[in-house]
């Protein structure tokens, strides 16, 4: 059965997987290791039900296929194994034509263009079951947002098949980077999560950095020098609107991170010497101090409950992480390992935490439970930080940049297992990715 495939490559730790074509109890697998064997799948070009839907029909195709084999979890089987070919989304699936060339999922579409409307409709088929998955879905939209439509069947397929939640049908906002490390021009971008559609939200007249994504994917937070300070700006995605949220004559603030209901902001503040975690309403009132110490706090993270908040400090000498009230107290430190931990983020699930940890010249991206325990590196490289967590938690995306006097900065994915590592497509270089809830 197709559960058993993947469910083997989701977690290094215990998944719940629901077959959701069963009428059955949730099956608890425990997962010791990462996927060995990526399940086999295959996905027909969609069948096009008028003549202007036949270049959109195998565009949504290629899509849902890049989406699912860029996960590692799936293997594309290519065309031209196929013994049979769909040309009608009603007509029966020749289920031993496709178990002789070994699939184990399959994927059949069809979509009708009307004017500047696209439908797509899709099923998913558990070939050595001979049964589909669920029922049938169909999706409606405008053609400029055919890429969207391929997103949202992927992440339907992917959940089908996995009972995990799906992650294509969000973007990424980025730092964009161009020009010479000596002389590098930085703005903010917005991208899908794929690296297509890129869109500018700021010119490069300022330094930007530490680009965060509020709850609802409409709003952006980031820091910007363009007054010499940095200083914390809140920005409307779609308007590109922007105010200061945070202003203090002789502070610095930098850091910022939206609280899960989206109301509130915790950030950095440098006053005097010393940094410290304060927190502010998005109205830009309600400034309250978080941490009173003479060392540095920086880059805090909200529990998804919004009840705690791990960040980064060196009040122990070194660089390491800890965990406290979101209403700030006593902090418990929670990285015990050699080397300095930074950029805690916590995962939309609840339970990791992802961090930069740079040892012995190294830096790596890594994860470990919310009371430290069961820490794992996920990569190693030159240089590379900044993770941020995909929507259903699975997956990260981190800053990787290469040495030299000419080395640029790009976007890397890993899954939680470690095994599967893939560059993300941008037009130049690109740092301090933040990843959005799904889009609505």
């Amino acid at each position: 059965m197709i559960i058993r495939w993947v469910c083997a490559g989701l977690a290094l730790f215990a998944v719940w997987c629901v077959p959701p074509y069963a009428e059955a109890e949730p099956l608890r697998i425990e997962i010791t290791e990462g996927v060995q064997e990526p399940m086999p799948y295959a996905v027909p070009d969609f069948v096009a039900e008028n003549g202007a839907a036949a270049q959109v029909a195998q565009d949504i195709a290629r899509v849902i296929a890049d989406d699912l084999g860029g996960t590692g979890l799936f293997r594309e089987i290519g065309k031209a194994a196929y013994i049979s070919q769909i040309t009608s989304f009603s007509s029966p699936v020749q289920f031993a034509d496709w178990k002789a060339i070994n699939a184990r999922a399959l994927i059949t579409g069809a979509v009708s263009v009307n004017g500047n409307n696209v439908t797509v409709k899709f099923r998913v088929w558990d070939v050595f079951a001979d049964e589909e998955l669920g029922n049938g879905l169909q999706f409606s939209g405008t053609i400029d947002g055919w890429r969207r439509m391929g997103h949202k069947v992927a992440d339907a397929v992917y959940s089908r098949i996995t009972g995990e939640g799906g992650y294509f049908d969000s973007r990424v906002v980025f730092v964009s980077e161009t020009g010479p490390k000596n002389d590098r021009k930085k703005r903010l971008a917005i991208m899908d999560y794929d690296g297509a559609n890129v869109q500018y939200l700021t010119d490069s007249r300022s330094i930007v950095l530490n680009p965060r994504f509020s709850p609802t994917g409409d709003r952006v937070l980031y820091t910007s020098f363009e007054t010499g300070f940095p200083r914390i700006y809140l920005l409307d995605v779609a308007s590109v609107g922007r105010r200061v949220l945070q202003s203090r004559e002789g502070t610095m603030s930098f850091g910022s991170r939206f609280s899960p209901s989206g109301d509130k902001v915790v950030f950095s503040l440098e006053a005097g010497g010393n940094t410290d975690l304060y927190e502010i309403g998005v109205s830009g009132g309600g400034e309250r101090r978080l941490t009173s110490a003479p060392s540095i706090e920086t880059s805090p993270s909200f529990s998804p409950d919004g009840s705690r908040i791990v960040f980064e400090s060196d009040r122990s000498g070194s660089r390491q992480l800890y965990v406290m009230p979101a209403s700030g107290g006593e902090a418990q430190r929670i990285s015990f390992g050699p080397g300095n931990y930074g950029t805690p983020v916590w995962s939309p699930r609840g339970d990791l935490i992802a961090f930069t940890k740079q040892h012995k010249g190294r830096f790596h991206i890594g994860v470990m439970r919310v009371d430290g325990q069961g820490e794992r590196l996920l990569t190693a490289s030159f240089l590379e930080e900044g993770p941020t967590w995909s929507p259903n938690g699975r997956v990260i995306m981190f800053t990787r940049e290469t040495q030299g006097a000419q080395g640029s900065a790009s976007l890397y994915m890993v899954d939680i297992t470690g095994r599967s590592l893939k560059k993300v497509r941008t037009p130049g270089g690109a740092s301090d990715p933040s990843w959005s809830p799904l889009q609505k």
